[in-house]
Formats: structure tokens, sequence, C-alpha cells
């Protein structure tokens, strides 16, 4: 067990104990039943937006990890980049030849609930559900709130409806707003943004082209949530159209990962080979899943749902992959 985890862990004990015997205290210290509720119900409150404040800080002292580059399916290559500058920064990227054998997509299918398209899962529950090799979550949804662990939505099986267009396996479940452009592969994996090669088969959204022509695209970055630093999920295509990149960098990780602008987003993304590239749904969203030899699957990066390190949020729709083993 690593020195984080073992601070990180007795960080939460103590602060658990110390709420422990501020509730007994308010048992002496309130006459009243309705009192004693309301003092213990305050400290949970209180406790619930701390705790995972905490915890992120004390995993800021985890070990930065290796800069890797390493073949894990057919076809399918995984690069993690270790930034130190202008923060610290882990990046996430994987390049998939989409002429590769073996590779097809998958993009989350309907799953209708109280007249909304989707029920919430995590992305490992996705790869997990559809046997995929390779996830990553998709486009904006809602509703969505995130306050503290005790208040947040959507949990696992909520109803949600994604923003933009979707489509999987030849199903359109979303017509989105036009505003929202989205990434096209078609049956035979030819991918394109803006407009479907032929018949519609898999299709997911995002907020915005960020990329094009290989330069970033800076009227699309007006927005401060485009000019703060979050975690980010991207995708992209290089200039010949035969290979997908996803892009993914960590943040509001303190030491470690503290995220980035969408402005030195696609900076990354130009440098990693992007031509034209689309913003997905970031923050406590971000997430990249992969599966191992025996199915399970392996978080790549370090998701921060509710601001707890390594926590999965459910959302509304992802993109999976299915691929072939890597020739050992």
């Amino acid at each position: 067990m690593t020195a984080w985890y073992i601070a990180a862990s007795l960080t939460g004990l103590a602060l658990s104990s110390w709420l422990i015997r501020k509730s007994s205290d308010l048992r002496h210290t309130f006459a009243r039943p309705s009192q004693i509720i309301s003092g213990g119900a305050l400290l949970l409150v209180v406790g619930s937006l701390i705790v995972p404040r905490i915890l992120t800080f004390a995993y800021g002292y985890r070990p930065t990890p290796e800069n890797t580059r390493e073949t894990l399916f057919e076809g399918i290559d995984y690069i993690r980049e270790v930034r130190s500058r202008p923060r610290p920064l882990v990046i996430h990227v994987v390049r998939i030849d989409l002429g590769a054998p073996g590779i097809s997509f998958l993009v989350t299918p309907p799953d209708a609930l109280n007249g909304r398209q989707l029920q919430a899962i995590t992305t490992s529950q996705f790869l997990s559900e559809y046997g995929l090799q390779i996830a990553v979550n998709g486009d904006f949804f809602e509703p969505w709130r995130d306050v503290s662990p005790l208040d947040y939505y959507p949990h696992l099986g909520d109803p949600v409806d994604v923003w933009g267009f979707a489509a999987s396996e030849g199903v359109i479940y979303s017509h989105g707003s036009p505003n929202h452009p989205a990434l096209y592969i078609a049956s035979d994996n030819t991918a394109s943004f803006d407009e479907p090669v032929g018949t519609v088969y898999n299709a997911i959204s995002g907020n915005r082209i960020f990329v094009r022509e290989g330069k970033p695209y800076q009227m699309a970055l007006t927005e401060s949530y485009h000019q703060n630093l979050h975690p980010r999920t991207s995708i992209a295509l290089d200039e010949a159209g035969q290979t997908l990149i996803i892009v993914l960098v960590d943040g509001r990780q303190w030491r470690y990962s503290e995220g980035v602008t969408m402005a030195e987003l696609a900076e990354i993304v130009i440098q990693h080979g992007g031509y034209t590239a689309l913003n997905f749904d970031g923050g406590g969203s971000t997430d990249l899943v992969i599966a191992d030899r025996s199915g399970q699957p392996i978080v790549l990066n370090a998701p921060i749902h509710n601001h707890i390190p390594y926590r999965e949020r459910p959302v509304g729709n992802h993109l999976g992959v299915y691929a072939s083993a890597a020739d050992d």
C-alpha cells in the first residue's frame, strides 16, 4: 500500500472520528430530538463537502506516473504523457487505426426510462456490459448536478437525455441541438465530422469543434468553461481520416494533474496528430477504460466524480471500441 493511500485513508478516518465525537456532543448539547437530528444532518452535510477535498489534497502526494507508449490491441496504441509545465498534467492518448482488422465501434444504445433516452451508467459498466475492449465517456447530458457526494444526479440507472445527435448501430435516438456537432462512424469504420458518409450508423456528439485543418479553432473557445482549467475528453481524426485519436487530460487534482484550457487541449491534440477535433463532456465525466485479458475493466485515467479521485461518474452515452488481441 503506497504512502499517499495510507495518508488519504488516515485523514478520512480522523475526520470521521471527529464527526462521530461531535455527534455525541450534540446529544448532550441539544435537548430536543429534532435538534439532535438537525445537528447530525448538518455535520453529515459538512463532512460530505470537506472529506472529498481532503482526499483530493492527500491524493496529490501519490507517485507521478511514468511516460509510456504501448500497443493495447491490434491497431490500437496508447500513450501516457506526463508534463510538469505549465503545471502538472497527465495526458492520455489512444490512436486507433480505422483500417485494422477486428476494429469496430459502438455508441451506447438507447435505454429509455421515464420519457428520457438513457439510463446513466459508468464507462466501466458500459465496457463490461457490451464486451468492449476500450470505452470513453461521450456527450454532455441532462439533468445533471454535482453539489456533494450526498447531492448529485444522475446516480446509476437514473434517466438522462444527451444534448446532441446520437445513433447506435443504425438506431437514431437523439436529434439533439444543431449547435452540437457529431462524430459519425459508418459500419465500415469510415469516420467524419459534421456530415455522415452514407447511412447513419454510429454517431456521438460534443459541444464544440475546437481544431480545424490542424489549427486551433479559436472562434469556438469563448466561454469561461473553455478558458478555465478542467479535466477534458476529446475525439479527433488525423488529416487522412484514417486514424481516430482519443485525447484525455486529467484535472482538478493538485500536484498530480491540474487540467487544461480548451486552447491548451487544442495544442495537445494537434501535437498528437489531430487535424479535426471535437470536445466531449469533461470535468468529472472524463473517463477512459480498457479491458484486461479476462475482459475486466481497467480505468486508465484518474476520474474525479464528486471531487473524489478515481471515482467514475454515471454518464449519458459513451463511445466503445471492439478490437482483436495484439500479437505478443
